[in-house]
């Protein structure tokens, strides 16, 4: 049987910030479903990729293509779609970060329901049908009528996910989403994303909470230097890494892969 089309794939992605070249070739492929960390060190150009995929970032050499639609350029060339393409892929690409950034004059059903009215055109309504459903999943229901900075981080950080994937994106992009986070708020957010995996939802995961990655990703891809240096499954890659840096990398987490 013919493997499926990736949902992601990313061809020999370069970016450059002045002289410093900070992603140097990434290339991709994410399946349907399937739920892909990124782990590494600082630096290493994991959020960058990530901003690159959903137009947050210019690149400058290569392609990258969901569900087989070229991202942020026109076929052929390297000449930037209008600000309104690049809007209507920028919808299809759920991202959640590491600040929140809701918006504080509005409630968690406003924040969610304002991308599903302004972006996709849905009446209020049914806006609103779809966010109540999004925050009651996320454990948010009897929240929802509250402003942010009535809302824990954790509580804050399920709304920006709400937000995320009430649109309905092909991938969601999420971006060390727990870093900001008190630890006693981090497994509740967790537990979110691990139910979001288990219903097929297409992920690219950046995280640095190893025990997550292990037990949620399909796949975990190490990155250095603005390369992939590593990929395969977590078990293999946690315990038999092939190289020296990926095994260096690794030793900050003590007892974690045992």
């Amino acid at each position: 049987m013919a493997e499926a089309e990736p949902l992601l794939r990313a061809i020999d992605v370069h970016k450059r910030f002045g002289e410093v070249e900070v992603l140097k070739g990434i290339d991709l492929d994410v399946q349907p479903g399937e739920v892909v960390a990124i782990i590494g060190s600082s630096g290493s150009g994991k959020t960058t990729f990530l901003r690159c995929i959903n137009l947050l970032e210019e690149f400058h050499q290569g392609e990258i293509q969901v569900g087989g639609e070229r991202i942020g350029y026109t076929a052929g060339t390297h000449r930037r779609l209008g600000e309104a393409a690049v809007a209507a892929q920028r919808a299809k690409i759920g991202m959640v970060f590491q600040s929140f950034n809701l918006f504080p004059h509005m409630t968690a059903e406003q924040n969610v329901t304002l991308g599903l009215m302004k972006v996709q055109g849905k009446g209020k309504d049914e806006a609103v049908a779809i966010a109540r459903r999004w925050l009651d999943r996320v454990g948010l229901a009897a929240r929802r009528d509250h402003y942010p900075y009535q809302l824990s981080g954790g509580q804050q950080q399920r709304v920006a996910i709400a937000r995320a994937v009430a649109m309905e994106p092909k991938l969601v992009l999420f971006d060390e989403v727990t870093s900001a986070l008190d630890p006693e708020l981090v497994a509740e957010v967790l537990a979110v994303m691990q139910d979001l995996a288990r219903s097929g939802m297409t992920m690219l995961v950046v995280s640095h909470e190893m025990l997550f990655v292990r037990a949620v990703a399909s796949r975990v891809v190490f990155m250095d230097g603005g390369r992939i240096a590593e990929q395969g499954p977590p078990d293999a890659l946690f315990t038999r890494p092939k190289s020296e840096r990926l095994s260096s990398f690794l030793g900050r987490f003590h007892g974690v892969f045992r």
